[in-house]
């Protein structure tokens, strides 16, 4: 089969404002960038036509380093459903630099489900990721300039909490000392990078519902505290006007095309392990105007991702998902059923059948939220009859839906049986009302721990002397009613990496507490997770070339 980048180049694309008016968006409403790319205005958003949309979250059993699969399942899931005569979109979050010259490598779906063009949408797209990653930055200058130029008059900031992004993984630049030099060069002090993706501005571009909110939410931003310990803001600065131009063009969500030609709405992207882990907003609602289903995902598995979206996002935009689909793969399950990574690939029915215990614990959590669930098996090459009867005859025990996903090799064809059976859920069994983890007159530490126990399993939650003075500090403010945003890895329930499977009773270990005053959300750190990745020893950077004018290496 060809590579992810072959099959792209080998698709005739449509011209953008083709596939826009293909969904009833009118020509004079699009912003072309390029051929194929487009920004669309949000204030086509019609809510009235938002409420009878039929939304679908895509979401995962726990994440593996050989990876599931969601925005392969979720495109393919659109394009199955446009086979059968549906009219769906997707809205997927756009994928970062960081990833895909690290580890992951591209983030744009996979052979024959993938959305185009995927080489513009790796790299740098429409510059939304430098938009947010120059507006995150330019208040750091700013503030940085404000204490220089103000200490002479006896201001200063008793603790600054603001600190520098980079779409980049980049270890180094995890703790840094800026300022050193002669006084000209600044104030000498700590601080240090996260990635765009965990950026707060990030957040808020996702969670804005208009460009007025986008402002006010930046106005809120907490920098730091005085020696009086007065909270200090972006609205004390000044700057609030000046952040929300840099982002003006940012906040329209972006419109490109699948493998088959439909429409597809790219736009934001937090990381589920160290941020909310959604597109933004305005994307789902603006596909969701225009499409009658409307797919869209949650980065890595559902303890994180779905948590987050139902919880956080659809608690404040008002979305009600009418189903839920969970992806599983063979490998994935065989992984957490304890078969070592470079045996996963052969078929062992025990390990297989001993990893289904992590997606049973996911779909009693999503059920939990009042979703039907269906599970769709992601299917490999190395997938035997055997391994996917078992998984069919499991579901039915569980009772939920199953389907098989071909789409990476046979695109809509391929994903026509997984429509059939979204669409018959959702017309006969939709999901309920959702059902949030915690009340918002929770207080921080409720909140935090009803998820870390009925979502996670744990046991225990503990906490850093620096966490506690957080929520102390969160009380004090008032801002006890912002939902948690729980930061942990991505590769197990627990806050431990190495912990595969379906882990229960466990210690949960609360390191830090970030205020995100802006985003209106409260992101607690656990364990050892990182907000700014390293490379891994083999970068996916050292595959990715030009040749006679071509990108190769992106997938």
């Amino acid at each position: 089969m060809k590579s992810d980048i072959e099959i792209a180049r080998s698709i005739e694309l449509k011209k953008v404002k083709q596939v826009a008016e293909s969904i009833g968006i009118p020509r004079d409403e699009v912003e072309n960038y390029g051929r194929y790319i487009a920004k669309i205005p949000e204030q086509l958003i019609d809510e009235e036509k938002v409420k009878k949309s039929n939304l679908i979250l895509v979401t995962a059993i726990t994440a593996t380093k050989a990876g599931i699969g969601k925005t392969t399942v979720s495109i393919g899931l659109a394009l199955g459903l446009n086979k059968i005569g549906k009219k769906a979109i997707v809205a997927l979050r756009e994928p970062s630099l960081g990833p895909c010259f690290g580890m992951k490598g591209g983030a744009a779906g996979g052979g024959y489900a993938q959305v185009l063009p995927m080489d513009k949408i790796n790299l740098h797209f429409t510059g939304d990721f430098h938009a947010i990653t120059s507006a995150h930055n330019m208040i750091s200058a700013l503030l940085d300039n404000y204490l220089y130029q103000n200490q002479a008059k006896g201001f200063g900031l008793k603790e600054i909490l603001w600190r520098r992004v980079l779409d980049v993984n980049d270890r180094s630049l995890r703790s840094i000392v800026v300022g050193l030099g002669p006084k000209s060069n600044g104030i000498t002090q700590e601080s240090g990078f996260d990635i765009t993706p965990a950026s707060e501005i990030m957040a808020i571009l996702c969670l804005a519902q208009d460009v007025n909110d986008l402002r006010r939410r930046i106005e809120n931003i907490l920098l730091g505290f005085t020696y009086d310990d007065q909270p200090f803001t972006v609205k004390d600065l000044g700057v609030a006007g000046a952040i929300t131009v840099l982002l003006k063009d940012a906040i329209h969500p972006n419109l490109v095309q699948t493998t088959e030609g439909t429409a597809a709405f790219v736009h934001g992207g937090p990381f589920a392990n160290i941020a909310h882990g959604c597109n933004s907003i305005l994307a789902t609602k603006l596909a969701m105007t225009f499409g009658d289903y409307v797919i869209t995902e949650a980065g890595f598995g559902a303890d994180l991702g779905a948590e987050k979206f139902y919880n956080i996002k659809c608690r404040k935009s008002g979305l009600q998902p009418r189903l839920t689909v969970i992806v599983a793969t063979a490998q994935g399950l065989k992984m957490h059923g304890g078969v070592s990574l470079d045996r996963i690939k052969e078929p062992n029915m025990d390990g297989l059948k001993e990893g289904l215990r992590n997606l049973d614990k996911h779909v009693r959590n999503l059920r939990s939220f009042g979703q039907t669930v269906v599970v769709a098996f992601n299917k490999f090459a190395s997938d035997t009859e055997e391994e996917m009867e078992l998984l069919r005859e499991h579901c039915e025990q569980l009772g939920v839906g199953f389907a098989i996903n071909n789409a990476f090799s046979e695109g809509g064809e391929g994903a026509v049986d997984m429509a059939r059976l979204v669409v018959d859920m959702i017309e006969n069994n939709p999901s309920e009302p959702l059902t949030f983890t915690y009340k918002e007159e929770d207080s921080i530490q409720q909140k935090i721990e009803k998820v870390a126990t009925h979502i996670y399993g744990a046991s225990v939650i503990t906490y850093s002397s620096i966490a506690r003075n957080r929520i102390k500090l969160i009380e004090k403010m008032g801002i006890t009613h912002y939902p948690v945003c729980i930061a942990k890895t991505q590769y197990s329930f627990s806050a431990d990496p190495k912990i595969y499977g379906a882990v229960n009773n466990f210690e949960f270990h609360i390191k830090d507490i970030v205020i995100n005053n802006g985003a209106e959300m409260i992101v607690a750190i656990a364990g050892e997770i990182l907000r700014m990745p390293g490379l891994p020893k083999e970068p996916q950077a050292l595959h990715i070339d030009i040749v006679d004018g071509e990108i190769e290496g992106l997938s």
